[in-house]
């Protein structure tokens, strides 16, 4: 190895700019453990720090969506933090972490702490700092904007609230679903995630593996999958976790 290499690998380990360095930084801050916030009254609220679990299938364990952010999403101006736009997954690690927790958000100006109701719409959105505070988004599918396995509809992390990061609770069960229109939403139930502009259901894919920084994973889409009943299948089946949810009886 030249002097030069020398002096610039040194140099690189001085600032922390070496590969393994940065990858050992992302790993620290995004997996650090977050506490979820519970439910005094079974109910969902704007402000609930929650997991995104999906139940599980066929073909696959239970997940939680996670920031798929690499060392190249990780940036240290103007503070310490991920880079958006930034992917997101669905892997078998369900701990509360940095990296797994979304927080409910008002887009109708309803006060923190007021209780999120069945076809409401809302916004989740990571925690500030590390995780940069980044909305969950998704989009029309189109040949330059797809997601990159199976083509779907794309869901992704960004910057600002618009109506690309409004969702809304719906009833897993077709038959409840008027029922339950306007009604608060029950926390740790299984519901679907629908995606307010494109009327698409959050879901995750057993059958595209991507292979992250965090190890096997799923990709994550927003797509509603049918049966021959016209039902929506598991992959589209979701609970917001308001505790630990490796205690769950599912």
């Amino acid at each position: 190895m030249s002097q030069d290499a020398i002096k610039q690998y040194l140099e690189k380990k001085e600032s922390g700019e070496l590969t393994f360095q940065k990858g050992d930084l992302l790993k620290q801050n995004i997996l650090q453990q977050v506490k979820l916030s519970g439910t005094k009254d079974g109910m969902l609220h704007f402000g609930d720090v929650v997991m995104l679990m999906n139940i599980g299938g066929e073909n696959r364990k239970r997940t939680a969506v996670g920031i798929n952010a690499d060392i190249n999403r990780l940036t240290k101006f103007p503070s310490l933090g991920i880079q958006a736009p930034c992917g997101v997954s669905a892997g078998s690690d369900v701990q509360p972490l940095t990296r797994t927790v979304f927080i409910i958000t008002s887009v109708d100006d309803s006060p923190e702490g007021s209780t999120l109701c069945f076809d409401q719409p809302f916004a989740l959105k990571t925690t500030s700092g590390f995780a940069s505070g980044l909305y969950l988004k998704s989009d029309l599918q189109s040949f330059q904007k797809c997601a990159k396995k199976s083509r779907l509809q794309e869901v992704f992390l960004d910057e600002n609230d618009c109506f690309l990061s409004w969702w809304k609770i719906v009833h897993f069960d077709p038959l409840e679903r008027l029922e339950y229109e306007g009604q608060p939403v029950p926390a740790d139930m299984k519901v679907l995630i629908v995606h307010c502009k494109t009327n698409q259901a959050l879901a995750v894919l057993g059958d595209q593996v991507l292979w992250t920084t965090y190890g096997r994973e799923y990709e994550v889409t927003a797509h509603t999958f049918l049966d021959s009943h016209k039902v929506e299948k598991d992959n589209n089946h979701w609970i917001l976790c308001t505790s630990d949810p490796t205690a769950m009886d599912l």
